[in-house]
């Protein structure tokens, strides 16, 4: 998949963040997409954005953690364009509390059910398709699935479980023509911040943040785009997140002070 011209796209969370960001992306390059989000209003303008720069598109409407709702946004795909050639679960949520600062455990499970088991839905309902077209199945976790992150614990296990399953599956579609990419971004600015779970599992309402300093979904955009087009195994966005996912083979006490000092720091 050297190019996507011409490729059908399926992107979940394509309204706003790196899911917005990545359908414009592909939008340039020649992509058909079929965006998904559960806000038909700020969906359906992501999809003008993209027809606007020529693309083929579609919106569909759907919550991941409706299996009825995955399937349709795969069956609608397959009537508009006839195939699907690449799955991006991108659909996520996020969490900032300590664990032992919970008051509402529910959060915990709420992450775990759009993160992970949002993914394996949509993938289930796209499978058998991206075996007839020799596809890609993208997931888009986080370094906070590679390592531990204090503050996140609920959404650092909602990502190793995504990354888990996507290592699994990968193992057993070998032969079958289908690659896995696996994304693991650092800090991204994306309104995913505003909506996360606080101690009460309520959402914070802000960014916790400091925005200004780290990547923007534009720059992560491009760069799952060059891993799409190299069927590239993993891609870790950020050259500290690189470094931890070797250091911790070494030195593991100094990538949990780091972890420590990135959030302490916001970056």
């Amino acid at each position: 998949m050297d190019t996507l011209s011409g490729k059908t796209v399926l992107i979940t969370g394509a309204s706003t963040g790196i899911g917005r960001a990545l359908a414009l992306e592909l939008a340039r390059g020649g992509a058909q997409l079929a965006l998904n989000a559960r806000d038909a209003a700020r969906l359906g303008a992501s999809a003008q954005e993209c027809a606007a720069l020529g693309a083929q598109v579609l919106a569909v409407p759907g919550d991941v953690c409706s299996e009825q709702d995955c399937r349709a946004s795969v069956a609608r795909t397959l009537e508009r364009f006839g195939k699907l050639d690449a799955l991006v679960n991108n659909a996520g949520m996020t969490m900032w509390a300590r664990f032992d600062q919970l008051t509402d455990l529910d959060g915990l499970q709420r992450v775990l059910d759009v993160n992970y088991l949002g993914a394996v839905r949509m993938t289930a309902a796209a499978l058998a398709h991206l075996k007839a077209s020799r596809g890609l199945l993208v997931a888009v976790a986080s370094v906070a699935g590679l390592t531990g992150v204090p503050q996140r614990t609920g959404y650092a296990a909602s990502k190793h479980a995504m990354i888990g399953f996507f290592e699994s599956l990968r193992i057993e579609l070998r032969g079958s023509g289908v690659a896995v990419t696996i994304v693991a971004p650092g800090f991204v600015k994306s309104e995913l911040h505003k909506g996360a779970l606080g101690p009460d599992g309520r959402p914070l309402g802000r960014s916790p943040m400091d925005e200004p300093r780290i990547m923007t979904s534009e720059r992560c955009a491009q760069l799952i785009a060059g891993a799409m087009r190299r069927r590239q195994r993993l891609l870790i966005t950020s050259g500290r997140g690189r470094l931890a996912r070797w250091a911790r083979l070494v030195a593991p006490a100094l990538v949990d002070r780091m972890a420590e000092r990135a959030i302490r720091l916001r970056r």
